[in-house]
């Protein structure tokens, strides 16, 4: 599949991406692409982003592709199941967060936990760190297994984040083609 042929839904994570994030520049880089707006980037609520991904991909007008970050993926593994079907052709996903660690951000809500197991119902590559701090690598493997996806290990990358040095994040972009590629 082609960028062109499909809409590409970008998905942040907590926070939103800033300008400096590999989801911003592939946004700005990507014709096709556009944000997933949230109600409250600061304090995620699962029924309002589950809703705003879910309204998205029933507006679209191509094939969707997900590009997920962080509590985006979470997100992901909970509307997976009301998404139209055949509508979603494939899910990019990155740094999954843990929020089934009860103590993963002190203060914000963990309705996203439990994070669903059920396979997705369409292709998926999850990327993950060996050294993210907010989800263990077995973690992360565990996930991949559970849902159907593809796993790659980036190494010791961090949060795949500006913070862990992947503002542009190239080599993420290259394995994003080739996972377009395989559709």
């Amino acid at each position: 599949m082609k960028t062109a042929d499909a809409d590409i839904l970008i998905i942040p994570g907590l926070g939103n991406s800033g300008p400096d994030h590999w989801q911003t520049r592939w946004e700005g880089k990507l014709s096709t692409a556009r944000r997933v707006v949230q109600p409250d980037w600061n304090r995620p609520d699962r029924a309002q982003w589950t809703g705003a991904i879910r309204a998205a991909v029933e507006a679209a007008g191509r094939p969707v592709i997900l590009v997920a970050h962080s509590i985006g993926v979470a997100a992901i593994a909970h509307v997976a199941p009301s998404l139209p079907a055949g509508v979603v052709r494939g899910a990019f996903l990155v740094g999954l967060s843990d929020w089934n660690r009860p103590q993963l951000l002190p203060g914000l809500s963990h309705d996203f936990a439990p994070i669903p197991r059920e396979p997705l119902p369409f292709p998926s590559l999850l990327v993950a760190s060996q050294n993210d701090p907010y989800c263990e690598f077995e973690t992360a493997a565990d996930f991949a297994n559970a849902w159907g996806s593809a796993l790659v290990d980036a190494g010791e990358a961090g949060h795949i984040n500006v913070e862990s040095g992947h503002g542009p994040w190239p080599e993420g972009l290259l394995r994003f083609a080739g996972f377009l590629r395989q559709l």
